[in-house]
Parts: structure tokens; sequence; C-alpha cells
């Protein structure tokens, strides 16, 4: 079986200083659909520690019980650029607005990310994360993202979530500015996109599915 690497945030305040962070359930479930198909699964972050969790997306008592195995990994992680891409098949990235703050900005995950590229192995994202390819450019200087299908949060959740005043920017908005085809549902629908071994999700009710296109993908 495949062996992925999930990559968390470590970010925890939007602008107005309000609790942010992982949305749980973009990590947990992928993580167990991954683990229940047989893969190994290793669990890095930003920056290591305890990684912290978005309160608008804590578990209920049920979700507690049931994502439990994948709740303890978050208890204390690695730093990712302790890991070496070359152990692993995918690369995995959960959102949650953490994502905006700590990946677009961070070129040894670039960097991880582009090694996973060039070497044709899957990159996975799902609803905030797709932010850490705007800050990638490929070498003669345009955007990584430019011209790859792609799906990830909207604007139009963006305003009904938090409001644009206290995000970094637009992920939808940003995207599609630096060339990238991005598709979109309506509010809170889920949507994948895949886009050779680029899959996407919009939104947290896409991350079952981007699970699935990811099991699907490496079974192949």
């Amino acid at each position: 079986m495949s062996h992925v690497l999930i990559v968390v945030t470590s970010y925890n305040r939007l602008l107005d200083g309000t609790p942010t962070g992982l949305w749980l359930e973009e990590f947990a479930v992928p993580y167990l659909a991954l683990k229940d198909a047989g893969h190994e699964v290793s669990v890095a972050s930003v920056a290591g520690g305890p990684v912290p969790i978005d309160p608008n997306s804590r578990a209920t008592d049920e979700q507690a019980q049931q994502w439990a195995g994948a709740i303890a990994q978050l208890n204390d992680t690695q730093p990712f650029d302790r890991f070496n891409a070359s152990d692993f098949d995918a690369i995995f990235l959960p959102g949650g607005h953490g994502t905006l703050f700590d990946m677009p900005y961070n070129s040894r995950l670039h960097e991880m990310l582009y090694d996973f590229d060039d070497n044709g192995k899957y990159i996975a994202a799902v609803c905030h994360a797709p932010a850490v390819f705007t800050g990638m450019h490929r070498t003669d200087g345009t955007p990584w993202i430019q011209g790859r299908k792609v799906s990830a949060f909207t604007d139009a959740e963006e305003d009904a979530a938090v409001g644009s005043d206290k995000v970094p920017f637009m992920l939808e908005s940003r995207l599609k500015a630096l060339g990238a085809e991005h598709e979109g549902a309506e509010p809170w629908m889920p949507l994948a996109v895949q886009d050779g071994r680029l899959i996407t999700g919009q939104n947290p009710q896409s991350s079952a599915e981007v699970a699935h296109w990811l099991r699907t993908a490496l079974a192949a």
C-alpha cells in the first residue's frame, strides 16, 4: 500500500484575533478513509507541536468517538520538514482558515510540493488549503497553479463564513488572478476536481470526496 503525508496548519488566529486553525473534519475524514483503505499515513504540521483546531469545527460527542484515532494524531505533531518527500507516494493538505496565513508563504513547504509534482506523485488539498499554491511559482516565474483546474473555498462561502475583512485574501479570487481554472459549486455543496495528479476540493463537505478520489488514484 501507499504512504501518504498529511500536513496541517499551525496558525491559530484570523486578522481580528478570532481563534482559527485546522478544520477538523477536513483532516479526520480523509485520515480515517486512507487508513481504512490500508495506506500508511504520517501526520505533520507546519511548525510542529499541538495543532490548533478551529472552534467552529470541534467534534460532536458522536464524531469524537468516530474520529478518536485521527484526533489523537494532532496532540503532538512533527514539523513537516523533518520528513522526506521521497518516502511518500502522495501528500494531502487539509484546510481551515489557518492555512491562509502559514502555507502561502512557506518556501520549504513549496519545495516539498515541487518535489512531489516533479516526481509524478499525487498532491491533494481541500477547502482553504489550496492557498498554498498561491505562493508557488515555476522556474520561469509563472504561477505554479496557472492553467490547472482547481476547486477551493469560494468567495461566496468566505463572505458567509467570516467575511473578507478577517482573511489576508479571498482564495477563489486569488487563484483566478494567478491563472488557475477555478471550479465552484453552490455554497456548501461537495465538489472535488482532479487535474492530472492534482486533486482539490471546495469545502468541508468535499472532504470525503477528495479522500475517495485520492484513494482511487493510489489504487490505480
